[in-house]
C-alpha cells in the first residue's frame, strides 16, 4: 500500500481507537477512491483479532477474495479495489483466532441487498446540493425550547398501503405525508428507526446496518429528498436511534473478528435477554467513535433535526435487562461506562450541532436526564415523560364513576412538570400488543367514547410539555397498530372519525398559534394552577401564560361526563372573556352548536382571584378560554 495512504489512515485510526473520530464513517467501510491513477473503491474494517481477512464480492472470488492488509497496530485492515463499482455486492471473509471462517457484513456500509438477502452495496456518500438554509438559520434564531413543538409519530411502511397492500415507497410519502402533516398542523415527523434490520417485527429497533437506509425502504437519496421536502414545507424531521444494542445474527457485528468487539467481554453484560440482542460495549473507545460518529452522519448525510435515543434506561443500569447481572466493584447498578458514553454522545453532538433534539426515551426516574453535563445532567435536552403518559392513560381507562377516587392521576404531574424538559408521548408503545387503540381505550359507548379521546388529547395541549401523538391517534382508529397493515383511513368514511380528524387539525392549529402553550413550557411561570382539588367533581383548572402578560389562556377540564352549569373560575383581570375551544363542539363530534358567547367578569373573588366567570362547563369536555377585552394589564 501506498505509504502516504497509509500514513493518512494510521493517523485518522489513531483517532479512531481512541474515541475521539467523531467523523469515521469518512474513514471506514466502503468509499471511492483514486489511487495510483486509478479509480476504485477503498475497503476499511475494524477487526482488530481477526488472523486474516479476504474481501469477497461480486467483483471478486467469494470463496476466497482479495487479501485484506493489516494496518499497523491499528487493528484495522484496508484493501483497494479498482474492480469494485458502485451497486455490486460484497462482505468481509473472517478468519476468526480459532481458525473459523465467516462471512460478515460491514458495519459501516451505506446500503444493503434487499432482505432477506444480506450482502453489503458498494456505494459512496451522495453529493447533494441542498435547499434547505431557510430552515436551518431558522432553528438557529428561534430557540426550540420557545416554540411549538407537536410530533406526528410514524411507522414508515404501515402509514398507509396501496390497494394491493403495498406501502408507500418514500417518494410517495413525500407527496402525501408531507402535505398531510402540514394540513393537520404537527410540527415535526418523526420516524421509527429507519435503519436496515433484517425483523419487521423488531420495529426497527433491532439493526444491522447503522449506517444505512433499510433497503425496504428506498435509497439514500430519496430520504434525503424527504428531509428536504419537509424543511421547504416547515416541517422537521426525527428519528428513532437504537445506540444500546444490536442484532445478534451471525452475519452482522456479533462476535464480529470471533472475540468480543462491539459488545461487552462479560456475557452478563453482553448479551440482552429482554430483547434478544446484544448490547454494545460503551467503554470501548472503538464503539464510541462509531457510534458518535453515526449520530453525527445521519444529521450531516440527512440534515436531520433530531433523534430520539431509544431505551436510555437500558444503557444507565447494570441490572435493566432480564436475568443475572454483574454489578460494580462496590455493588452498584448504574452503568458507569454507559454513563459516560452519554455524557459524551450529547456534548458532542451539541458542541457541533446546538440546534438539534436529542431526546431521551427514559422510563426510570433517573435525575437531571435534561440537565447539561456540566450540571451533573446527563446532557439531553428532552425527555419523554412516561410517568405523565402512564398515568394519565390509566386514569382514563377508568369507568368515569371512580374518576374522583383517583384524582391524583391527573394531578400529581404538576408536582414534578419542570424537573426535566418533557415530551408528552402517545406513542406506538401504547397502542400495540393487546394494549388497545387511544380510542378503543376510552370507556362508554362509541360517543362517550370520542367525547373522552376529545379530553385526552386537549388535555394533553394544555399540559406544560412539548407533545406527541402515533399516527391513528389523530382519526381515532379503533384497532390497535398492526405493523404489517396500513392505518384504517377507510374509517373516515364514518362521520365520527372524520369529525375527530378535524377537531385534531383544530387543536393542533391552536396550540401553534397560542403562545401560552408553549412559549414558557418549561418553567413554573408557564402556569398557574387555579383549583386541583376539585375531585369530588372531577373537575381541574389552571392558567397557561407566555411571556407577555395578555398572553394567556384560562383551561377547565371536565374527566367526566357530566354537565356543570353555575360553574366559576377565577380569572386575571376584569373585562370579557371568550371561548377558544370546546371539546364539545358538534362539528367535533360533540354535541353544542354554539358557544356561551362573551363571559363578562364579576366582581368576586375564586381560586385567590379578584374576578370571576359564571358560566357550563359541558360534559366529558376541556373548555379554553382567552381574554377578549380585559383592564388593568399592559398591552406589551
Amino acid at each position: 500500500m501506498n505509504e502516504d495512504i497509509e500514513g493518512k489512515l494510521e493517523k485518522e485510526l489513531y483517532l479512531f481507537n481512541k474515541g475521539k473520530h467523531f467523523d469515521s464513517y469518512l474513514t471506514m467501510g466502503c468509499k471511492q477512491e483514486t489511487y495510483e491513477g486509478k479509480v476504485g473503491f477503498r475497503f476499511t474494517v475494524w477487526a482488530p483479532n481477526a488472523k486474516s481477512i479476504g474481501l469477497v464480492g461480486d467483483f471478486a472470488d467469494w470463496h476466497v477474495g482479495i487479501e485484506m492488509d493489516k494496518i499497523g497496530k491499528t487493528g484495522c485492515w484496508t484493501i483497494f479495489s479498482e474492480q469494485a463499482t458502485d451497486g455490486q455486492c460484497y462482505k468481509y471473509r473472517i478468519e476468526q483466532p480459532d481458525g473459523t471462517v465467516k462471512l460478515k457484513i460491514d458495519p459501516y456500509a451505506l446500503e444493503f441487498e434487499v432482505r432477506p438477502k444480506d450482502a453489503s452495496i458498494v456505494k459512496d456518500l451522495p453529493k447533494k446540493k441542498w435547499s434547505d438554509g431557510l430552515w436551518t438559520a431558522n432553528k438557529k434564531r428561534f430557540p426550540v425550547y420557545e416554540r411549538p413543538l407537536n410530533i406526528y409519530e410514524v411507522h414508515l411502511s404501515s402509514w398507509k398501503h396501496h390497494d394491493d397492500d403495498t406501502w408507500y415507497t418514500i417518494p410517495e410519502l413525500q407527496n402525501e405525508l408531507i402535505p398531510y402533516v402540514k394540513k393537520m398542523g404537527y410540527t415535526h415527523i418523526e420516524f421509527m428507526p429507519l435503519m436496515e434490520h433484517p425483523l419487521d417485527a423488531s420495529w426497527g429497533y433491532q439493526l444491522t446496518g447503522y449506517y444505512a437506509l433499510s433497503s425496504k425502504f428506498g435509497t439514500m437519496e430519496e430520504f434525503q429528498n424527504f428531509v428536504e421536502a419537509a424543511h421547504l414545507a416547515n416541517i422537521g424531521v426525527i428519528m428513532d436511534w437504537v445506540p444500546g444494542h444490536f442484532n445478534r445474527n451471525d452475519y452482522g457485528m456479533v462476535y464480529f473478528d470471533g472475540t468480543p468487539q462491539y459488545e461487552y467481554s462479560d456475557k452478563n453484560k453482553a448479551e440482552n435477554n429482554r430483547w434478544g440482542t446484544m448490547n454494545f460495549d460503551l467503554g470501548k473507545d472503538q464503539v464510541q467513535s462509531f457510534l458518535i460518529s453515526n449520530a453525527f452522519y445521519w444529521i450531516e448525510q440527512f440534515h436531520l433535526d433530531g433523534l430520539r435515543v431509544d431505551a436510555v434506561s437500558s444503557m444507565l443500569y447494570l441490572d435493566y435487562d432480564l436475568g443475572e447481572w454483574t454489578p460494580n466493584e462496590d455493588g452498584s447498578n448504574h452503568n458507569k461506562v454507559g454513563v459516560e458514553f452519554i455524557k459524551k454522545l450529547n456534548e458532542k453532538v451539541f458542541e457541533r450541532y446546538p440546534d438539534t433534539l436529542m431526546i431521551a426515551e427514559e422510563s426510570t426516574a433517573w435525575s437531571k436526564v435534561t440537565k447539561p453535563v456540566y450540571m451533573g445532567g446527563l446532557g439531553f435536552n428532552y425527555k419523554w415523560n412516561m410517568g405523565w403518559m402512564n398515568d394519565t392513560l390509566k386514569f382514563f381507562e377508568m369507568d368515569p364513576l371512580f374518576r374522583k377516587d383517583h384524582f391524583n392521576l391527573i394531578t400529581f404531574s404538576f408536582m414534578y412538570a419542570f424537573n426535566e424538559n418533557f415530551i408528552l408521548p402517545f406513542s406506538h408503545d401504547e397502542v400495540v400488543h393487546g394494549k388497545k387503540s387511544l380510542m378503543h381505550k376510552m370507556q362508554g359507548d362509541r360517543y362517550n367514547q370520542f367525547a373522552s379521546l376529545r379530553t385526552l388529547e386537549a388535555y394533553m395541549m394544555v399540559h406544560p410539555g412539548k407533545k406527541l401523538n402515533f399516527m391513528g391517534n389523530d382519526f381515532g382508529q379503533f384497532l390497535e397498530w398492526r405493523i404489517h397493515e396500513g392505518l384504517e383511513w377507510e374509517s373516515l368514511d364514518d362521520e365520527m372519525n372524520a369529525k375527530h380528524l378535524y377537531f385534531m387539525e383544530s387543536l393542533n392549529m391552536m396550540y401553534k398559534k397560542e403562545r401560552a402553550l408553549w412559549e414558557v413550557d418549561h418553567q413554573e411561570e408557564g402556569i398557574q394552577i387555579l383549583d386541583a382539588d376539585n375531585s369530588a367533581e372531577t373537575l381541574l383548572s389552571f392558567i397557561r401564560k407566555g411571556k407577555k402578560p395578555r398572553d394567556f389562556v384560562l383551561v377547565i377540564c371536565n374527566f367526566v361526563p357530566v354537565e356543570r352549569k353555575g360553574y366559576k373560575i377565577g380569572v386575571p383581570f376584569e373585562g370579557v372573556y371568550e371561548e377558544y375551544l370546546n371539546t364539545e363542539m358538534h362539528e367535533y363530534g360533540g354535541v353544542w352548536t354554539s358557544n356561551q358567547g362573551p363571559l363578562k367578569t364579576i366582581k368576586e373573588t375564586t381560586h385567590q382571584q379578584e374576578h370571576t366567570i359564571e358560566l357550563i362547563v359541558p360534559a366529558m369536555s376541556v373548555l379554553i378560554l382567552r381574554p377578549k377585552r380585559i383592564f388593568g394589564v399592559p398591552k406589551n
